[in-house]
């Protein structure tokens, strides 16, 4: 099902697997932003649906959007789609009926923390670091959702710094349940899964839409105001000028 891009399956319990695979990095375009909202909002609307593992392919979790979609741009067309489609995923995530238990191994950059920050339920392999190298990209957004896995001072300097965390110290934190093995995160994203699923829906369902209803703040409001930034750099040239340096070292050769 779904594109290349994004897969999903329903097995016999309700539980679904959405699969990112996009060598080499997992980083999406816009279209895969696009394509993770749809996905997201189809398995939620189906009855039979109970939970979903949210998990990739390949080397890292997510590598946020397709950096050479935005160099490429000559019109600024890319930047609002990469936008509008992180939006529209981030609050698939958020807004998905079912609980959405995130599975995350290696790399979680950029649209990848933002993915991971609306999850209901996060497990991590030992190998999982989490990061917002925005600032490296002249770009801004999903400190909101950082702000969802580690304290807000820690939240604050790895936003100025473009460190990142481990899954350890997220575990520490509380934001993550469950710190695993590589070989083992699947098995244990289903684990967790499996104990959702066995509820009965209605109230899971309910459940869900309870603690997004008390939630102390608007993700989505809250995010959109953070990109309201990335769009001011854009204009001011400051965005491209930090792009046109991702890759090269220190003398300008790439």
């Amino acid at each position: 099902m779904g594109t290349d891009m994004v897969r999903a399956a329903v097995d016999g319990r309700g539980i679904a697997e959405l699969v990112v695979d996009r060598p080499p990095v997992n980083a999406l375009p816009a279209a895969g932003w696009y394509r993770l909202a749809q996905e997201l909002d189809r398995l939620g609307g189906d009855p039979g649906v109970r939970v979903v593992v949210l998990r990739a392919e390949g080397r890292g979790f997510n590598a946020g959007v397709d950096i050479r979609q935005l160099r490429d741009d000559a019109d600024d067309s890319a930047l609002i789609g990469v936008n509008r489609g992180c939006f529209a995923a981030f609050a698939a995530v958020y807004d998905c009926a079912v609980p959405v238990v995130a599975a995350v191994h290696g790399f979680c950059l950029g649209g990848g923390v933002g993915l991971v920050g609306n999850a209901d339920v996060v497990v991590a392999a030992e190998d999982a670091y989490f990061g917002l190298p925005e600032v490296d990209r002249g770009a801004l957004g999903a400190a909101t959702h950082l702000s969802r896995l580690v304290p807000a001072h820690r939240a604050r300097a790895m936003m100025y710094t473009c460190a990142t965390a481990t899954a350890a110290e997220l575990h520490a934190f509380g934001s993550v349940l469950d710190v695993v093995p590589n070989a083992r995160l699947r098995e244990r994203a289903l684990e967790v899964a499996a104990e959702i699923a066995a509820k009965d829906p209605l109230v899971i369902r309910a459940a869900k839409e309870a603690f997004n209803g008390i939630d102390l703040w608007d993700v989505k409001r809250s995010y959109r105001y953070e990109q309201g930034f990335t769009f001011e750099l854009g204009l001011s040239g400051a965005a491209r000028r930090v792009r046109d340096t991702f890759g090269r070292g220190p003398d300008g050769e790439a």
